[in-house]
Formats: structure tokens, C-alpha cells, sequence
């Protein structure tokens, strides 16, 4: 079985994956100081809840964005699994699409990821909007190439943000708001609408300004924990695809076998 890690700045999640299908997945904080030792201790437990031995682990691949975090997961893959992890975009994992960007380098892996998993799913132009710590908006045309994207906070950050530099302003929860108004009555019903219904707007139009550069019809696909969240009140996603990055952590390991047994 292949175990999937995409450790992103705020979690990382691991998937067990069978067949091309996810059987497992766990997510843990993540934290560039946590030793391998520490990750397999959590792994090893969760494994043996869903009635797997270590052993079923035959292969490792690893996508991430905090380079501190790799080695120690590398670590945890050679000592506890007894494999060598393939990390995403590098050697046999070297990115199979075109980055046609100014600076290829620089971007993320799972942005990477996400466009080689919403292409092979739906094959058009696309927007592929991922709800993580920050929220992306990446392009790939119907070619599967990577054109470039945005970069915006992400919701729980610009809450956090707002909540850490208004002292009276209290913490809340990120939910749909119980109505469609935009005039909140509470200073917590005026929070939620701003977060909740001012991210909307924002997407409404950046989602606008992407496909009128586009020039062609372009399908919006969602993906990360809050893409239900908006789904459920708006009608600017034509997919939501909750395990993209995770899915092409599995695509680009099939290929990186392909092109080893070659």
C-alpha cells in the first residue's frame, strides 16, 4: 500500500492508499520540530486501528511546502517503513506538466498537485481553488499546463487577524450564516457576514476577472476542508474534489514508477 503525506503549513495529512483508492487518512498539526520517532509512535497507533500493520506500508510518497518538515518525514519513512519516500517534485517525481509561470520553482507542490488531479478529472480549462491556509486560485488550461494563479489569505487567517487587532472584537466560529442577509444585527453576526459573505464576493470576483483572461469557458473546482462551507450557499463551484492533492500525490507516484521500471 502507497502512504500519501501532504504536510501543508498548518496540517499534514497522511493517506493510505489501495488500489488508487484511499482507505485511510489522518491529519496531525504540523510542527518542523516533530522527530520521526514521534510521527511513527502517532502513525503506527492509527494503523493499528484501522488493522494494519506497519508492513502493509510498501511505498512513500511525500508532498510538502514547510521544507523543514521533509527531513524528519523522510526519516520516518526509511527507519519505521523500510522504504525510500519518492518527494514530489524531484528525480523520478519531477513535475510531469508544464509550469508555464515566470518562475516554475517557486511553486507550491500542492498547487502542483491539485492541477494535475482536477485535469485528470476534468479535462478542461479550469480554476481550482483550494481553502487552506492561505486560498489559491490556480489556472490550468485544457492542456493540463499550470498558467499561473492568486494567492489570498486564507478565511480562518484574515479571522485571525481581524480577532488579534481588535481588542474588543470576540472569536468566533467560521460557519454559513443563518440567512442570505449582509447586515448583521450582532457584532458577531457583522463578523460572520463580513468573513463569511465578503469572501464570497471576493471569489465571485476574482473567479470573474480569471475566466474573462482565460477567454474560454473555464470549470471552478474546489477543493480544502472550508470548500463545502461556501458550497452549500453559492453556486460558484461546478465540482468540489475534497482529496485532490492527496489524489495527485498518488498519480505522481504511479508515474514515478512507470518511469523507474522503464
Amino acid at each position: 500500500m502507497l502512504l500519501a503525506i501532504d504536510a501543508g503549513n498548518t496540517n499534514a495529512v497522511f493517506a493510505l492508499f489501495e488500489d488508487g483508492e484511499i482507505r485511510a487518512r489522518w491529519r496531525i498539526a504540523t510542527d518542523p520540530r516533530r522527530t520521526a520517532d514521534e510521527y511513527a509512535v502517532w502513525l503506527h497507533q492509527l494503523l493499528q486501528l484501522e488493522g494494519y500493520g506497519r508492513d502493509a506500508v510498501d511505498a512513500v510518497i511525500i508532498g510538502t511546502v514547510v521544507p523543514r518538515a521533509l527531513h524528519n518525514l523522510q526519516v520516518l519513512s526509511t527507519k519505521y517503513f523500510g522504504v525510500e519516500p519518492v518527494v514530489a517534485g524531484r528525480g523520478a517525481a519531477a513535475w510531469p506538466i508544464v509550469l508555464d509561470v515566470v518562475e516554475p520553482q517557486t511553486v507550491g507542490a500542492d498547487r502542483v498537485l491539485n492541477a494535475m488531479a482536477a485535469h485528470a478529472i476534468h479535462p478542461d480549462d479550469l480554476i481550482v481553488i483550494d481553502f487552506g491556509t492561505a486560498t489559491t486560485f490556480d489556472v490550468v488550461d485544457y492542456t493540463g499546463a499550470y498558467k499561473g494563479g492568486v494567492i489570498a489569505p486564507g478565511v480562518n487567517l484574515s479571522l485571525d487577524a481581524l480577532v488579534a487587532a481588535a481588542a474588543k472584537l470576540p472569536r468566533i466560529a467560521i460557519e454559513a450564516p443563518a440567512s442570505d442577509d449582509v447586515i448583521g444585527r450582532t457584532t458577531e453576526a457583522q463578523m460572520l457576514s463580513g468573513i463569511y459573505w465578503g469572501y464570497v464576493a471576493m471569489m465571485e470576483g476574482l473567479i470573474a476577472r480569471a475566466k474573462a483572461e482565460i477567454g474560454r469557458p473555464a470549470r471552478v473546482i474546489a477543493t480544502g476542508g472550508l470548500a463545502v462551507l461556501f458550497d452549500g450557499r453559492t453556486d460558484l463551484f461546478d465540482a468540489v474534489e475534497p482529496d485532490l492533492t492527496l489524489r495527485g500525490l498518488a498519480m505522481l507516484h504511479a508515474a514515478a514508477h512507470m518511469q523507474r521500471a522503464a
